[in-house]
């Protein structure tokens, strides 16, 4: 027998154990000591009967007791050692919520349901009522964007401001919700009923023959002024309820580590919505058929639209109400210390001014600004062309309404299957890859939808032999540009966006957040629709302004490829200062 006491005779006991090394080679059974200074000192409390005393680490190797594929620990018990794998119910098991996470996460799942849902409903009808109004068409979007929806953002960012000062965040969402749901109703059952006599189409008629043809878009926006009202608040809708409200709520309940893990999840839900809200549109459209004569069909089909719009809100505000009542005062689900010590903090009163130099000076701030102006400004420059071709396929509203379920059924289902992959995208590849997919999806199949509209005549060919025409080519390509471009958005683009505004004091995340998401996401649009009338008048048409809206298009994904690599650098320092893991 020979005993070994210095410290690297520990080592050689281990290798003698787990694989039968022998250090002098013999086969005769070994004892080595390990004194009490070595790092093998940990394992000096098991029992006699173990593999190591109770007194020094001695590794007895030549009996039945101590095989070579196991030791036995302090405790008595057999560990591998090799971990062994976590199977597969054991992972799934791992990736389900916890009780206290699914109290709050359920719920705002709901809520983003009955917010998409109405979104997707309150879109497709805004954009029927002014395309296919009377004097208008495709041609008058930009210039809502521009002289309508962008004052509408700016003044409501200054009222939103001074709510935050008055109001508890709670009392600021029904303060906000509430009306917008008023006001559809009313149009449903008051407004549009009235809109011949409310409408002033001898008076526009009478200023159209003394201007140039160039000031069409502007006189049909009086000429149909409630539906540039509907179009305005349908727009504001998504920007304050869905991009604003929703979403600062979501991150004042949620911690970065939940973020990470279930917001892209948060989608799965809410894009069943535009599943159900684009074929409840298209059921909508279809009764038009049994409708007795003399009963306007698209009268009957926005007050059945409308309806569901209140139903839907309804739910969302009972929702909210709940999570105030039930998760905010939960321990569990939400840190009540954090929460008593936003209410104890004094809230610093600036004004639009004072607000908007606040804004400014952070580059943080500024470079998402910049990714919600890009993504405005780019989906806007490729959806008013295809739009004026869809107008072109389907003058009928119902039929227009009709394709725009469809449209929004399809988004929601390659949404889902965008979600998916979209958490998978996040732990694989991290904040700044998966910010980049959106610009990239928008760039390749915008790019292709301009490409089929300059080479049109290349392409008859191959519309010919589709049994199609070059139209309905146009329209089915710049449809699924504008599916998988919302899909990479919903899954994508907003989970990132949102992620980036937890680490933000509160100041930042409230004033900060209304700006960049009420008034940036219309500036985005207002810029890509004012570009979109200069061209106009620049070159004649919308049709002739193509190729320089293509080039356009690149310069603006290259501002926006170059604001998410600031951006994912300022935010992993944000991480790391907050103690979380970017």
């Amino acid at each position: 027998m020979k005993k070994y006491t210095t410290p690297v005779a520990c080592l050689l006991a281990l290798l003698q154990v787990t694989s039968g090394f022998s250090p002098s080679g013999l086969q005769s059974k070994h004892i080595v000591t390990c004194p009490p200074s070595s790092s093998f000192a940990a394992y000096t409390n098991s029992n006699n009967n173990g593999c190591f005393s109770d007194k020094s680490l001695h590794c007895n190797v030549n009996n039945s007791r101590c095989s070579n594929s196991r030791l036995r620990m302090s405790d008595g018990s057999e560990s591998s050692a090799v971990p062994a794998k976590q199977g597969f119910i054991a992972k799934m098991k791992s990736k389900i919520p916890t009780k206290s996470e699914r109290k709050k996460l359920v719920p705002l799942a709901m809520m983003f349901f009955f917010i998409l849902f109405n979104y997707t409903i309150l879109r497709d009808t805004k954009d029927v009522l002014m395309v296919t109004a009377k004097g208008s068409g495709a041609e008058v979007i930009p210039f809502i964007k521009t002289y309508v929806n962008l004052p509408a953002a700016i003044g409501f960012t200054a009222l939103y401001s001074k709510l935050c000062d008055r109001m508890e965040q709670k009392d600021v969402f029904y303060a906000c919700t509430i009306p917008f749901l008023l006001f559809f109703v009313a149009f449903a059952f008051v407004i549009f009923p009235n809109v011949g006599s409310l409408h002033p189409h001898a008076f526009v008629d009478k200023i159209a023959v003394a201007l140039p043809q160039g000031f069409g878009a502007p006189l049909a926006i009086v000429r149909n002024w409630s539906f540039a009202l509907f179009y305005v608040m349908a727009e504001m809708w998504g920007s304050v309820v869905a991009s604003l409200l929703f979403w600062s709520f979501a991150n004042e309940v949620t911690t970065v580590d939940e973020a990470k893990k279930y917001y892209p999840l948060f989608g799965l839900g809410a894009n069943v919505a535009l599943i159900f809200s684009g074929q409840y549109v298209r059921f909508v459209s279809s009764l038009r058929a049994n409708l007795p004569p003399g009963v306007d069909p698209w009268g009957m089909s926005i007050k059945y639209l409308m309806g569901a719009v209140a139903v839907s809100g309804g739910c969302l505000v009972s929702l909210f109400n709940y999570m105030q009542r039930k998760v905010m005062t939960d321990p569990e689900c939400v840190d009540q210390e954090k929460q008593a010590a936003k209410k104890k903090k004094k809230k610093v009163k600036m004004g639009l001014r004072e607000s908007a130099k606040f804004l400014v000076s952070s580059p943080y701030i500024r470079d998402l600004a910049m990714l919600v102006i890009s993504y405005g400004m780019c989906i806007n420059l490729v959806e008013v062309s295809w739009k004026s071709k869809l107008k072109a396929a389907y003058p009928d509203p119902n039929a227009y309404s009709a394709f725009m379920g469809n449209f929004s059924s399809a988004t929601g289902t390659v949404t889902l299957v965008m979600m998916l992959l979209g958490r998978k995208i996040f732990r694989k590849f991290g904040w700044r890859n998966a910010a980049m997919v959106t610009p990239s999806m928008i760039g390749i199949t915008g790019l292709a939808f301009y490409a089929l509209t300059i080479f049109a005549p290349f392409f008859e060919p191959i519309a010919a032999s589709l049994g199609t025409t070059p139209l309905m080519l146009a329209v089915v390509v710049g449809a699924a540009q504008n599916i998988l471009s919302k899909s990479a958005k919903y899954s994508l683009f907003d989970p990132c966006k949102e992620m980036a505004y937890i680490p933000l004091d509160q100041e930042s995340k409230t004033k900060g957040k209304a700006a960049v998401d009420v008034v940036g996401n219309p500036l985005g649009k207002s810029g890509g629709a004012l570009i979109q009338q200069i061209l106009i008048f620049g070159v004649g048409s919308l049709a002739a302004a193509t190729p320089w809206l293509a080039g356009i298009l690149g310069v603006l994904l290259f501002f926006w490829y170059k604001s998410v690599n600031s951006l994912a650098g300022q935010f992993e320092e944000a991480m790391e200062a907050s103690g979380e893991s970017a």
